[in-house]
C-alpha cells in the first residue's frame, strides 16, 4: 500500500547529536556518578527515555541528573547539532511532494523543536510529538498513534523511521511500516535484528521507497 505519512524519530535519525548526548551525558555522570563511565558505556544509554538511562547511574538523584543533563544539553545544541547528510534536502522534497511529515522522539518537545530550527527544519513537520506530549514512551504505540491521530492518517500508509531499536517495535506495536538507518551509532546489525521493513543507507532513500524521486 502506497506510503502516505512518514513519522521520524529525531537524535540520531535526523539530526545528529550523538557527541552531544555523550557530552551531557558524561557531564552528568561526573557529578552524580559513583565512577568514571567509559563511551562505550554512555552510548548504551542513547535512545531510551533519559530517566531510565540515568535510573541505572544513581537511583537516589535521578531528578536532580534528569536537569543537569537537560540543562548542559540545551546549553550546547548550537555547538554540536548538524543534519545528517541527505536530511535536508530529502525532508524538503517529501514535503513539496506532499507527503504527512511527523516528529515522533523521546525528548521534551522544546529541545526537539530547538534541534529542528538550528538545522534548518523548523517548519517542514505538521506535527511533532515529544516525552511530554504522552503518557508513555516508544516502544509503546502511543507516540506514533497519537502522531496519526492529530494527522487524520491512516497506519495502514504511514511508515516510521528511526535509528534504535524502540522505533521499530514502537511502529510494528502501531501496526506501521518501518524503516531504520543504517547510520545508527548502535550499529546496522543490531538494528536489523528488529526486523525494520527497510534499512536506509542514506536519507535520499527514502524517496525511491515511497516513489517520490
Amino acid at each position: 500500500m502506497k506510503i502516505e505519512t512518514i513519522l521520524f524519530d529525531l537524535d540520531g535519525t535526523l539530526i545528529d547529536t550523538n557527541e552531544l548526548i555523550i557530552a551531557s551525558f558524561t557531564h552528568t555522570v561526573g557529578k552524580f556518578g559513583d565512577r568514571p563511565y567509559a563511551r562505550e558505556e554512555i552510548i548504551e544509554f542513547i535512545g531510551p527515555p533519559l530517566v531510565d538511562s540515568l535510573q541505572k547511574v544513581n537511583p537516589e538523584k535521578v531528578e536532580d541528573m534528569m536537569k543537569t543533563y537537560r540543562e548542559h544539553n540545551y546549553a550546547n545544541h548550537e555547538n554540536y547539532v548538524k543534519a545528517y547528510p541527505t536530511v535536508v534536502d530529502t525532508i524538503k522534497k517529501l514535503k513539496e511532494a506532499g507527503y504527512q511529515l511527523g516528529i515522533v522522539t523521546t525528548k521534551l518537545s522544546d529541545t526537539a523543536r530547538l534541534g529542528l530550527e538550528i538545522t534548518g527544519m523548523g517548519d517542514m513537520f505538521e506535527v511533532l510529538i515529544g516525552l511530554d506530549d504522552v503518557e508513555n514512551a516508544k516502544p509503546h504505540p502511543e507516540p506514533i498513534l497519537k502522531a496519526i491521530d492529530k494527522l487524520k492518517a491512516n497506519p495502514m500508509t504511514t511508515l516510521m523511521v528511526g535509528d534504535n531499536y524502540h522505533d521499530i517495535e514502537a511502529g510494528h506495536n502501531a501496526g506501521v511500516q518501518t524503516a531504520g538507518v543504517a547510520w545508527t551509532i548502535k550499529g546496522r546489525e543490531f538494528l536489523s535484528t528488529y526486523d525494520p521493513h527497510y534499512m536506509l543507507e542514506q536519507m535520499s532513500d527514502l524517496l525511491e521507497i515511497v516513489g517520490a524521486e
